[in-house]
């Protein structure tokens, strides 16, 4: 069943048309990954589809069966609100059917555990992650997703990913995340030149298809370049339009002339100056942080080594950006040290586009950090850097706060790479730059003859660029991984598997030497199958209802509170009321959450 249809859909910005002619239709089985260069126009097709904006020319076709939920890039929110609050807000704003206890309880998959907290106190991130909780649980059968793995961690975009491949509907996304289109994309849709083009398949699939498609459209070129050369003689001869043959065939001499094709061959070109970096590059020796008697970091300790390539991975809030501020010398770590050779130059590439001043602009702001780069390949102006970073002249004078994410993040890095670093920390390096920005950035460090540190999510970056991998594992400790991600993944889930083998033969004797008789295999197997009881089954079967009937009660009770303001007497039964409610509430939220999970379990060994 098609949900959406569009057609010709236009949307310029000032004198740049951004999308000149674009066709898209949805199905109820598609799970669309958009992709395309920085500024083509990517997430503002998405908020013409979502309806968060209206295009300039063209038109969408609706189907009466669509229930779309979206997710902007950069979600609004009130810094003053809870995080209940704002996520009942979201929800209300999707305006779909859904539960308030199933949004907590994704909250609490996502990572999201104190509803409490205000939202002004929460990372980007986790903002996000409220937003796309109520996106996710909302009765919907299209979800509009503009960057959904932004500053997640690897185990929550695995999580993502599953849900996504399951989700029982139509999905339509951004994402510079090429595992995850890999893994949940069935078509992919890329914006060159103004227009919307697609394939079915995955990433590799896209790959091949645009190759295919940029070779035909070359030889289709070349083909009436000849054609128009031998045209273009006849023309020139003198020809004469005094007979309707000779009429036609100079009109299509000028739709040859017309036809010319535009081949954008402009592509990002990482030139960077260098300096010289001697024997003594980075020595880390003891080093401990903990905040608030949690320990973040305990005893590190690390000779990084000149052409090294070492990749930082772990959950969100663990301490990877503390370990690089540490390096840094920006945060005094409790114990240990962290000495400089004296000829290193560090080029710290941040999260949050620490050194971008919105109100600059962009040739200023290059200007500002030198106006000639000297690099292998020779000296560059301000203005030369610029436009090889695929910042074309007409943008040089445009103030930094026009710019989108993808470019802002782009001239953030030609900012660093400027400065000749020989040591390069890169922390999320991959949030907001296009795939063609990354591949070229990834080729840059293959080539980089300084070290790079990196702390990314990115499980294709990772793999692309780093040879050593150190993994926050719990309570402080890193532990150490010869290899990229994938093989540190690999190794990790080879020690999961010793750990949970050695528990369950440690249980096993046990059990044995308690037993007098020791049980077959058949019964294990038996025992160690999840399964309800009757009376958890029946529970299972009506608790949704139940937790619906006390949310609406307490509604009742606020709505009375709120009518009886002035009664204290009525007032203070009504509060009596309500605070048993909401502890019924609270109880039936972690039943639901533990029968949830035990269902989950039977499912999952019944499809073993």
């Amino acid at each position: 069943m098609i949900l959406l249809n569009a057609e010709h859909i236009k949307k310029s910005y000032t004198e740049k048309p951004l999308l000149t002619d674009v066709d898209l239709s949805i199905a109820d089985t598609d799970k669309i990954g958009l992709i395309g260069v920085n500024g083509s126009g990517k997430s503002t097709l998405l908020k013409i589809i979502a309806g968060a904006i209206e295009p300039e020319g063209g038109s969408i076709t609706r189907s009466r069966q669509l229930r779309a939920a979206y997710l902007p890039q950069n979600p609004p929110y009130d810094p003053k609100m809870t995080v209940r609050q704002q996520a009942s807000a979201y929800l209300d704003a999707i305006g779909l059917p859904c539960e308030m206890y199933e949004c907590r309880a994704m909250l609490t998959k996502l990572g999201i555990a104190d509803f409490d907290q205000e939202m002004g106190q929460l990372s980007g991130g986790q903002r996000k992650r409220v937003a796309m909780a109520a996106v996710l649980t909302c009765s919907s059968n299209l979800l509009i997703l503009d960057e959904p793995t932004n500053h997640l961690d690897s185990d929550v975009i695995c999580w993502l990913e599953n849900w996504l491949v399951s989700y029982k509907g139509a999905v339509f996304m951004i994402t510079h995340d090429r595992f995850f289109l890999d893994r949940v994309a069935n078509r992919i849709a890329w914006i060159d030149g103004g227009r919307l083009h697609d394939c079915d398949g995955n990433y590799d699939c896209y790959l091949e298809t645009r190759t295919a498609r940029r070779e035909m459209a070359l030889a289709s070129e070349r083909k009436r370049q000849a054609i128009y050369k031998k045209e273009l003689a006849w023309i020139r001869r003198g020809a004469q339009a005094r007979t309707t043959k000779a009429k036609g065939r100079i009109q299509r001499f000028h739709e040859l002339e017309d036809s010319k094709l535009t081949v954008d061959d402009a592509s990002l070109e990482i030139t960077a100056a260098k300096s010289r970096l001697g024997r003594k590059i980075i020595e880390i020796e003891g080093l401990s942080k903990s905040y608030g008697g949690e320990p973040l970091i305990r005893d590190f300790s690390y000779i990084l080594l000149r052409n090294d390539r070492v990749g930082i991975i772990g959950p969100n809030g663990c301490g990877k950006s503390t370990l690089l501020n540490m390096i840094m010398g920006q945060t005094v770590p409790d114990s240990g040290i962290v000495e400089k050779g004296e000829t290193v130059k560090i080029g710290y590439f941040s999260q949050e586009n620490q050194a971008l001043d919105e109100n600059q602009r962009v040739i200023k702001f290059i200007a500002d950090i030198s106006d000639n780069v000297k690099t292998a390949e020779g000296s560059f102006s301000a203005s030369q850097m610029l436009e090889r970073f695929l910042f074309p002249p007409h943008m040089h004078s445009v103030e930094i706060s026009r710019l989108s994410g993808g470019e802002k993040r782009r001239l953030y890095l030609l900012s660093i790479l400027m400065t000749a670093p020989n040591v390069l920390i890169l922390d999320e390096p991959t949030n907001d730059l296009d795939i063609e920005t990354l591949t070229v950035l990834e080729d840059y460090l293959d080539d980089f003859s300084g070290a790079v540190i990196a702390v990314s999510h990115d499980r294709y970056f990772l793999d692309r660029v780093t040879r050593r991998t150190f993994a926050f594992v719990g309570d402080g400790r890193i532990k150490a991984y010869n290899g990229s991600y994938s093989d540190s993944e690999a190794r990790r889930q080879e020690e999961l598997a010793e750990e949970k083998a050695e528990k369950k033969q440690a249980s096993s004797t046990d059990k044995t030497r308690g037993s007098s008789a020791p049980r077959d295999a058949a019964a294990r197997a038996k025992q160690e199958q999840p399964r309800f009881t009757y009376k958890e089954q029946k529970e299972y079967e009506t608790i949704e209802e139940d937790i619906a009937a006390l949310e609406e009660q307490l509604m009742q009770v606020e709505e009375a509170m709120n009518q009886n303001a002035t009664d204290f007497p009525k007032l203070a039964a009504l509060t009596g009321e309500k605070d048993q409610l909401d502890a019924a509430l609270m109880e039936k939220m972690d039943r639901w959450e533990y029968l949830s999970e035990l269902a989950e379990k039977i499912e999952n060994y019944k499809r073993r």
